[in-house]
């Protein structure tokens, strides 16, 4: 008799907050694939163009833990007009020694949100100075405020400065940010004066041209990238890319999604060059930051071993607090 544990969102949500162990689970997914026989393989993609469409498909296997995850991830972008959401999505999650089925979250996307926002968090704490009081956070959307929340749990900051193309959208997140979080807030009125004092710039938006352009780097500045997951997104400039530091959640990912891509594609960095994975960097095999002087950007597109690693803690939380519905799915003994 195989017992499949069915959760929702509603159960997930309590269970998985945004929390300092969320953050430490993803960091140690990033550690393990620099360290361990990780088997992830390519994103597979579905785009359905007649209905505005796209499903992401992803999966890894971590040796350290027991399960692993497939997380099917859609987005149907029409759908507001419609009244419903543009994601949702669920993970499945199995046992990696048997391949039986373990339980099924329903989490329409909201583990891979807190799992994006502790990605950024762990960037932040390898990549960025210790001093970090002036954020810049460019988009003003979910992300956006998951990422200045997974940030505040790791560094103090004592002002923020947001920047969206909704000015409605910045003036809203602005006063919650204020409100809720206890931080002086701020609208800036372009990209260039939300980075301009910055310490740490996060971009969460689905830009497809550059937003930061060269002329916005300065000494010292972290950028934690993470809106450009897919081929045509493009946040941060080929030109200043290739002026920083560089980091990112997977090289082989990177050269056909995010920032790296358009880099390559416009030739401010060779197709040859070798590139640094923020795993190499947790696990001390190769530099992050060397000076308080220089730019670094972390260029995260979200890997499988995320997907997994979370689904795993998310699964073993709710063992411990005998949380939802059991479906006991039988079949006979061949």
């Amino acid at each position: 008799m195989t017992a499949i544990m069915l959760l929702g969102e509603a159960e997930l949500r309590e269970l998985m907050p945004l929390d300092l162990a969320a953050i430490d689970q993803i960091e140690a997914a990033f550690l393990a694939l620099a360290t361990e026989a990780v088997a992830m393989p390519p994103i597979l993609r579905l785009d359905l163009p007649a209905h505005n469409g796209e499903v992401d498909v992803k999966t890894a296997w971590l040796p350290r833990l027991d399960s692993f995850a497939i997380k099917v991830s859609p987005g149907f972008f029409d759908n507001p007009a419609l009244g419903l959401p543009s994601l949702n999505g669920l993970m499945l999650v199995l046992s990696a020694r048997t391949g039986l089925t373990e339980a099924v979250l329903l989490d329409n996307g909201y583990l891979t949100a807190i799992r994006t926002a502790a990605a950024g968090a762990v960037a932040a704490r390898w990549l960025a100075n210790p001093h970090t009081p002036q954020v810049a956070v460019l988009g003003a959307g979910e992300q956006a405020r998951l990422q200045l929340r997974a940030l505040m749990l790791l560094r103090r900051v004592e002002r923020v400065r947001v920047w969206a193309r909704n000015s409605q959208s910045a003036r809203r997140f602005a006063a919650e940010v204020s409100d809720t979080l206890g931080v002086q807030c701020g609208v800036a009125r372009d990209v260039h004066s939300a980075l301009v004092e910055a310490d740490i710039a996060i971009t969460t938006t689905p830009s497809r041209t550059p937003l930061i352009e060269l002329a916005d780097l300065h000494p010292g500045l972290h950028i934690t990238a993470m809106g450009s997951d897919t081929e045509h997104k493009n946040e941060i400039a080929p030109a200043a890319l290739a002026a920083a530091r560089y980091v990112c959640d997977r090289v082989q990912q990177m050269r056909v999604l995010g920032e790296l891509r358009h880099a390559l594609n416009a030739g401010t960095l060779r197709a040859d060059a070798s590139f640094v994975e923020l795993g190499q960097v947790i696990a001390r095999q190769a530099a992050g930051r060397s000076s308080e002087a220089d730019v670094t950007i972390c260029d995260l597109t979200g890997t499988g071993a995320q997907d997994t690693a979370i689904a795993a803690l998310a699964l073993q939380r709710a063992r411990a607090a005998n949380a939802g519905m059991i479906f006991r799915n039988d079949a006979p003994v061949l």
